[in-house]
């Protein structure tokens, strides 16, 4: 029994072509969704910063949690930047890649190192770690309407020309 197939060339080219094709953007995110995403980001936000305001704690504590929300917003939308960048085939060096990744992954860590340390109620630290949480996420989903929004534009304007 042979169980060897033949492949043609044109199957071949066709894979080729395949993996070579731009990946095309035609759906826009719904004014819902930019909707939803930017009100999540401002109640995570907010939230945060009026949790921070009540706090009894130390200034200086309170600039170390209010810097680390703000470290976190710019290393995340850093990311999902060099990620949409990549996937757009717009260069990105590797050290900036990696340093994004670097940096969200850092926040996330000196929120938790700070949280594990902190003498507070551990519903406080769920309050902080959760809406710092959902700003993170709610940066990314900003961030990646943004880009979808303005290819989509972008692709449109380029169409009618």
């Amino acid at each position: 029994m042979n169980y060897q197939t033949t492949v043609s060339l044109k199957d071949e080219e066709n894979v080729k072509t395949k993996k070579k094709e731009k990946k095309v953007y035609n759906n826009k995110p719904t004014p819902a969704f930019i909707g939803a995403s930017w009100t999540a980001l401002l109640i995570g936000m907010v939230s945060y910063c009026i949790g921070l305001w009540n706090a009894s704690m130390e200034l200086n504590e309170k600039g170390y949690y209010f810097t680390i929300l703000l470290f976190g917003l710019f290393s995340v939308i850093s990311v999902q930047k060099a990620v949409r960048d990549k996937l757009e085939n717009i260069q990105v060096t590797e050290m900036y890649y990696g340093i994004s990744w670097f940096t969200s992954i850092a926040a996330i860590v000196l929120l938790v190192i700070g949280l594990w340390n902190a003498d507070l109620e551990l519903s406080e630290k769920g309050f902080y770690g959760m809406s710092f949480t959902l700003s993170l996420f709610a940066a990314i989903a900003v961030q990646k309407n943004t880009r979808d929004v303005a290819y989509i534009d972008k692709e449109i304007e380029t169409k009618k020309d």
